[in-house]
């Protein structure tokens, strides 16, 4: 019962989210979240469930996105009888429809072949979005007005709030499907191709049929995100279909954890709040990205999902309170290489990317200086060197709690 007590709860917390964040702009980003939550669960299902690491996932989500554009304007009107709420259903298809097609190509081949075709057919229909005009509409994309089409319970979805509502009702469904499917016997049947592959097709599967449902079920559930991301921004461009979009919710996946349920939930969450917080103060939000990006596979290869799970453990014997002080301490050295390492890289941008338009001064917070000047440089480098030195000198500490903790649960 408390295993699945978890969904009732997020229910109410979907629910309740839109009292305590009212804004336009919090019902915007947390609608975001929800599209992107579903979006990364369903690469997940590739490369976490079923170790295929695709580089084309924004295929099924654009295509199926700009389906949806195109039936929000073929519904709309006077006489639209067809609800705003049933949208979904038709990228849910378009994503199954073209996994099949794709998928029946790509997945007769694993590893870093399945790859390369995947990245080959996402830039073939990258390359098509600026060709077909006609479809999806050139570098200015398709839209529509998602209000035009018929009432639903009295609602029209002109309003930022009712159509939160919408996504988080399609999140729900679309979460709790994709968990459903890693219980079955199909989704351990996922996990044995991706652990020994071999073994599987020793046992009488065949891998390859295992790695196309997958595919179609991972299309069929982008395809879910691309309808709500229609529905959400009422245009769509060729971006959405851009390797740009698949490098994004490859990071999403990787940051949050792959292989946890959780973790592709927490790396859309995490990254949709920093892209939209971090491109309003710095030119480099994307920079910051790629570093977070490195260190989490270097250092954290479990992402944050992996980092709470082994917490869960000390958490549940009751020793977390050994790990604070250690964390503590380490945290000091850690905050001053970080601050460090921001200034070098504002510096940088600014010197080489804004310095040509608006000069070499320049404000990091409320403070001036001219990043021509050498005392910021080396103040910057100063700071990152002294913190990288010290966090060298208080990670034994961490290491040490870490062993004593693990001591005490094995004597209990």
């Amino acid at each position: 019962m408390k295993r699945y007590a978890i969904w009732p709860l997020a229910a109410l917390v979907l629910l309740a989210l839109p009292f305590v964040f009212d804004s336009g702009t919090s019902l915007t980003k947390m609608s975001l979240m929800c599209i992107m939550a579903v979006f990364a669960l369903s690469y997940n299902m590739l490369l976490g469930q079923t170790g295929m690491l695709s580089f084309g996932h924004a295929v099924y989500y654009g295509l199926a996105g700009f389906m949806s554009i195109h039936a929000l304007q073929i519904l709309a009107g006077p006489s639209a009888s067809m609800p705003l709420i049933v949208v979904p259903i038709v990228g849910a298809m378009t994503g199954l429809l073209f996994a099949l097609i794709f998928g029946w190509v790509s997945t007769k081949r694993a590893g870093t072949a399945f790859a390369m075709i995947s990245l080959g057919l996402g830039e073939l229909v990258a390359a098509s979005s600026l060709i077909m005009r006609s479809f999806f509409g050139g570098e200015e994309g398709v839209s529509a007005d998602r209000s035009k089409l018929a009432a639903w319970l009295g609602l029209d979805f002109g309003a930022q709030i009712q159509v939160y509502y919408l996504i988080a009702a399609w999140t729900f469904f679309a979460v709790l499907a994709m968990f459903a499917i890693t219980q079955t016997p199909f989704g351990r049947m996922a996990n044995a191709v991706r652990e020994n592959p071999e073994r599987a097709e020793f046992i009488g599967y065949s891998t390859q049929m295992i790695r196309f449902i997958s595919f179609c079920l991972s299309g069929t559930f982008a395809g879910i995100a691309g309808a709500l991301a229609a529905i959400n921004f009422e245009i769509m461009n060729a971006l959405s279909v851009s390797g740009a979009q698949s490098g994004a919710v490859l990071l999403m996946t990787y940051i949050g954890g792959v292989g946890h349920f959780l973790g592709p939930i927490l790396g859309a969450m995490l990254i949709t709040a920093l892209q939209i917080s971090l491109s309003d103060y710095t030119g480099a939000w994307m920079l910051y990205f790629g570093l977070m990006f490195i260190l989490v596979v270097m250092y954290l290869p479990g992402g944050l999902a992996g980092l709470i799970m082994a917490h869960e453990p000390v958490v549940r014997a009751g020793h977390l309170q050994r790990l604070i002080p250690a964390y503590l301490l380490a945290a000091v050295p850690a905050m001053i290489c970080l601050s460090g390492a921001v200034a070098i890289v504002e510096l940088a941008h600014h010197a080489l990317v804004k310095a040509a338009t608006e000069g070499p001064q320049m404000s990091v917070i409320g403070i001036e200086f001219s990043s021509k000047a050498p005392i910021p440089w080396l103040v910057a480098i100063g700071l990152f060197v002294t913190g990288l030195l010290l966090s060298r000198m208080t990670w034994p500490r961490v290491r040490d709690a870490w062993s004593e903790v693990h001591l005490l649960m094995k004597q209990s």
